[in-house]
């Protein structure tokens, strides 16, 4: 290590640090999975030693932690609502195709018991939003749209990793996404909640 880089690292915020720290241990588990996760490879794989990594995280479990929040931001950043519905079908379904490891863990969470929105922050505006498109499209029929919203979700979360895996494995990443983006289009459409 250069003085120049032991410098510039002195010197990173807490919040760079933590960043970092975090996209270290997605390395890891992507890497090596989560069972070789732990702070001691962590401080060895950063380059920093263990107190620095014990000052952003008590323990693994806060580590993994750290790490499902992270997951669960960036799989919430492909539903803004600003970006057109095929960047978003492509980024959740390329997300799920290139952190598999990432992916497990934030399943795992997701199935878990407990509220939701602790993983899915927009939750609610995501059942508001499919329910008041689905009332419109379908105004003579009940809809649950909790039922509908977690029918799209764990399509979306899952289904990228069983059709690679257990139907059609040779194919590429974007032959898949592009085959996953037509058929949720399609159905989005058929269920009157996109024009497009």
């Amino acid at each position: 290590m250069t003085d120049e880089t032991a410098q510039q690292r002195r010197y990173k915020s807490f919040e760079d640090t933590h960043q970092m720290l975090i996209e270290q241990a997605v390395g890891l588990i992507a890497d090596r999975g989560i069972d070789a996760l732990s702070l001691s490879a962590l401080a060895r794989a950063a380059g920093v030693n263990r107190t620095t990594i014990y000052y952003h995280f008590t323990d693994r479990d806060a580590l993994v932690a750290a790490v499902k929040l992270w997951s669960s931001q960036q799989i919430v950043a492909a539903f803004r609502p600003e970006l057109p519905r095929q960047a978003r079908i492509d980024y959740v379904t390329r997300f799920v195709l290139d952190n598999p490891a990432i992916m497990s863990l934030w399943i795992e969470d997701f199935i878990a018991p407990g509220d939701i929105r602790a993983s899915y922050p927009h939750w609610d505006a995501l059942v508001s939003g499919i329910g008041t498109s689905l009332a419109v499209a379908f105004p003579d029929e009940p809809i649950d749209a909790e039922v509908y919203c977690v029918m799209l979700l764990t399509s979306a979360l899952i289904g990228p990793r069983v059709f690679r895996h257990r139907v059609a494995p040779d194919l590429d990443t974007e032959a898949t996404i592009a085959r996953f983006r037509q058929e949720q289009q399609r159905v989005l459409r058929r269920d009157g909640i996109a024009d497009d």
